[in-house]
């Protein structure tokens, strides 16, 4: 039942981004965020060549690398939101129904932020720079944060130079930006989270979630009111784990008591626990 309804979320969430791209960003000739960004300058600039291709050609190396880099579920259910977005974006007319383009790049980037977003929430992408984001954050606290933007940058000022056309650039922009805090609002505003779980089944729980895998450390603990014993494990992931940490969990002990926090910052060794 669980997979069904991710499934759907999965398709649903491709359907918006594909409206989002096909009804307020491409007919004004505006950008989105990443590689779909790219696909999109490519085909403004080479008129005859079709963005959804572009958009799942410029996808597919990405996807590949973090099949063989990863190979879990948030690369799976990527792969599979890539695709229902190019098959969405053949679907859905590209028309010219919005005439304001300060209007299309705000509830463009709306739209397009709440499909990314549900499909992030539950342990997805839609892929290109989120899939090149897991990786990277894999091994070390890496300030993905500054180069995705500093990329983004670079596409909207060749899109402003390429174009003589700086309006559709700061559109753009906008259209980012706008995608971004969507995306925030609905998925979880920091890159890092702490969890906490207190659980009696340590061996089983440690075991599992080593395979995310991040350190884990174990520290005995008991319940003020009861006097059991119990484990209580913490780990630091990155948003892009959080889905599959809680998979883990709820998988391993139902009744495990588990506390969220957001992390502002990590020092030291954040790096993926050794096979």
């Amino acid at each position: 039942m669980k997979r069904a309804v991710d499934a759907l979320i999965i398709v649903l969430g491709a359907l918006l981004v594909a409206i989002g791209f096909n009804t307020f960003l491409i007919p004004h000739e505006l950008l989105s965020g990443g590689v779909s960004g790219v696909a999109m300058l490519v085909g403004y600039i080479f008129t005859q060549w079709n963005i959804s291709l572009l958009y799942l050609i410029f996808n597919l190396p990405i996807m590949i690398w973090g099949l063989v880099v990863m190979g879990k579920r948030f690369v799976i259910y990527s792969i599979a939101a890539v695709l229902f977005t190019f098959l969405f974006m053949q679907w859905v007319p590209t028309s010219l129904y919005v005439r304001d383009p300060i209007l299309a790049s705000v509830f463009g980037g709306v739209i397009v932020g709440i499909g990314s977003g549900i499909t992030l929430r539950i342990g997805g992408s839609s892929g290109g720079f989120d899939i090149v984001g897991s990786i990277l954050t894999r091994n070390r606290d890496f300030p993905l944060g500054t180069v995705l933007f500093a990329l983004n940058g670079v596409v909207i000022v060749l899109l402003g130079y390429l174009k003589n056309n700086w309006d559709l650039a700061l559109c753009s922009m906008l259209a980012i930006f706008i995608s971004g805090k969507v995306v925030d609002m609905i998925h979880i505003r920091h890159v890092k989270v702490t969890a906490f779980i207190v659980t009696r089944k340590r061996e089983e729980m440690a075991e599992r979630l080593l395979k995310i895998p991040r350190g884990v450390t174990v520290m005995r603990s008991e319940g003020a009111f009861t006097q059991n014993e119990h484990y209580t494990l913490m780990t630091v992931v990155t948003r892009y784990e959080l889905a599959e940490l809680k998979k883990i969990i709820r998988a391993v002990d139902s009744k495990a008591f588990v506390n969220i926090v957001e992390t502002v910052s990590v020092w030291g060794e954040f790096r993926r626990a050794k096979q």
